[in-house]
């Protein structure tokens, strides 16, 4: 057990090397994208709608695609609003409140990380953004789940509860509904990643030198 234990004291006190420094500040630049780009995508087809109606969901609001003459937004309100499901408006959704500083907090703790070079900072870093991703992920599911079943039982048109789907496809009354991870989610999952390889390459380079 001591043996273990003096392992990984060894490891958090490893020196960040400069290709790692680098690697974190690139890592925080993957966050940019997020505060201008959608992070998830749905769509909705139906025989109305054929060209589909979208849904861009940011890290701060909700947008809908904006086509001649029509707010999709507004559209697919109007519509949940046949089912009994409640509007979809940017203040019931406290992630928008969160989430941005959440950002923008990660990116200064990884120059932190650059100005201290020490793996146990790294670590740090790595741990709470991954439990943030996992938490956000779970928080987006509850929130559709919360929509889907919380449904009106006075509405003009019964439909049995539902969730709305997270990855893929689903369908729900008579619209075929797409939802997808978009522009910021790609970045934000290659974050960590990055953050990995920073640890790797450290961890290479001081065993390399002992």
């Amino acid at each position: 057990m001591q043996k273990y234990l003096e392992k990984a004291t060894s490891f958090f006190e490893i020196p960040i090397d400069m290709r790692s420094r680098l690697l974190i500040l690139l890592a925080a630049a993957m966050l940019l994208p997020s505060f201008f780009t959608p992070m998830w995508k749905m769509t909705l087809y139906s025989n109305q709608f054929p060209d589909g109606l979208l849904l861009n969901i940011y890290s701060y609001k909700l947008e809908g695609g904006k086509t001649p003459n029509q707010d999709d937004l507004k559209e697919i309100n109007s519509l949940n609003h046949y089912i009994g499901m409640r509007p979809l408006l940017n203040d019931d959704f406290t992630e928008f409140k969160w989430i941005p500083f959440v950002f923008g907090g990660t990116i200064l703790l990884a120059l932190r990380v650059v100005v201290l070079g020490k793996m146990s900072k790294l670590v740090d870093l790595f741990t709470m953004f991954s439990y943030f991703g996992v938490f956000s992920l779970w928080s987006f599911y509850h929130k559709m789940y919360i929509y889907g079943h919380e449904l009106d039982p006075t509405a003009a048109i019964k439909v049995p509860p539902f969730t709305p789907p997270m990855f893929g496809h689903q369908t729900m009354a008579n619209f075929e509904v797409y939802t997808y991870p978009s522009t910021a989610s790609f970045f934000i999952a290659v974050m960590p990643l990055i953050l990995l390889l920073a640890m790797w390459l450290s961890r290479k380079t001081w065993l390399n030198e002992h």
